[in-house]
């Protein structure tokens, strides 16, 4: 029985060994001036949303997919808005034919006027000579006074059909907004995380369709102790190392440096506790050269973290960057900002 227990505590006694000298050994020995921590590959998250409530009439895109920015990705079904907007539309042609009218009476009333004013001024000569009475004169000068009014009413009432052109016009452009708004589109170039709503559902204004993941703005997490995220700039340059192709290291810098300590109270200030706060550091892949690693960008990918806190400091030759290295998980066979174990810094 004592021999038994003897090998049952030696076998635990080299399991935990064999995991502790796995544990040390596996982490990559860092020179002074760096540091690393372990996290998972995130993006940003963007949901295309519908702007009104309304029945999903087809849905165009598929988890996985790659979608360009603009790309129509889902359509709501707009037939009362059509037939809204064709109502608008005809208000607006009975609206112009009545401008029309209007503008056709402004043309009859000014001629009106014209003669009835040609009139007065004649009767008005013809008085100072007694081919005219005085009161045949006020006569024609009534008319004229009658004319000019129905002119300047005439006159108005053309605005007034020039307004309704307008408020007919802005209300079928604002229904062709909201048809054009029913057309969901990407914002950006992503990739299609979560399908979120099918053809045939009736959602609110708001409601969620599609889930992505931009695919320009990509970042890791890791957590460096204080004595070390303190030394840390933004700016600095760091490499992401994914647990997928550990030889292929990618480039990013340091974009954020969380001002919050992390795993322990924030009441926590005394100088023998302080050494045990970490910090959240955000590594951020270069924008420009994230369409390289697309087919890398897979929320959740575990990894590495490297900082480098003190910019007179080599990186290590396992963290060197070959620009003419290719990755392998490329579709497009573009070179990358990778490194092999040849790479360059």
């Amino acid at each position: 029985m004592p021999k038994k227990i003897i090998l049952v505590s030696l076998a635990i006694v080299a399991i935990g060994g064999g995991a502790v000298a796995w544990w040390v050994l596996s982490k990559p020995a860092l020179p002074p001036g760096f540091a690393g921590g372990n996290g998972r590959l995130e993006a940003k998250q963007v949901d295309i949303s519908t702007k009104y409530s309304g029945r999903i009439k087809e849905v165009l895109a598929n988890e996985g997919d790659t979608v360009n920015a603009d790309q129509v990705v889902a359509t709501m079904d707009t037939e009362p808005l059509e037939a809204q907007l064709r109502a608008a539309n005809a208000k607006i042609r009975e609206a112009q034919d009545n401008r029309n009218t209007a503008l056709a009476e402004v043309n009859v009333k000014q001629t009106e006027f014209e003669y009835a004013d040609k009139q007065y001024k004649r009767s008005k000569d013809l008085v100072g000579r007694g081919a005219v009475s005085e009161q045949e004169r006020d006569i024609d000068l009534a008319r004229a006074e009658a004319a000019r009014a129905a002119l300047v009413g005439a006159k108005a009432q053309a605005v007034r059909t020039r307004s309704s052109i307008d408020a007919a016009t802005a209300e079928s452009e604002q229904i062709a907004a909201e048809i054009k708004d029913n057309t969901l589109k990407t914002p950006i170039r992503a990739r299609i995380q979560t399908r979120m709503a099918e053809p045939g559902e009736v959602l609110p204004a708001g409601g969620k369709v599609l889930s992505t993941t931009d695919l320009s703005d990509v970042y890791m997490y890791v957590f460096l102790p204080a004595n070390v995220s303190g030394k840390v700039g933004l700016g600095s340059e760091a490499r992401i190392v994914l647990d997928a192709i550990p030889e292929y290291p990618i480039r990013a810098v340091v974009s954020f440096v969380s001002p919050s300590a992390q795993f322990t109270p924030k009441t926590v200030e005394t100088a023998e506790e302080r050494h045990n706060l970490s910090f959240r550091v955000k590594l951020q892949i270069d924008k420009e050269r994230l369409r390289q690693y697309e087919a890398l960008v897979k929320v959740g990918i575990p990894g590495m973290g490297y900082v480098r806190f003190d910019n007179n400091a080599a990186w290590p030759p396992m963290l060197h960057v070959n620009p003419n290295a290719q990755i392998p998980w490329n579709s497009t066979g573009s070179t990358g900002d990778a490194t092999g174990p040849t790479g360059t810094r």
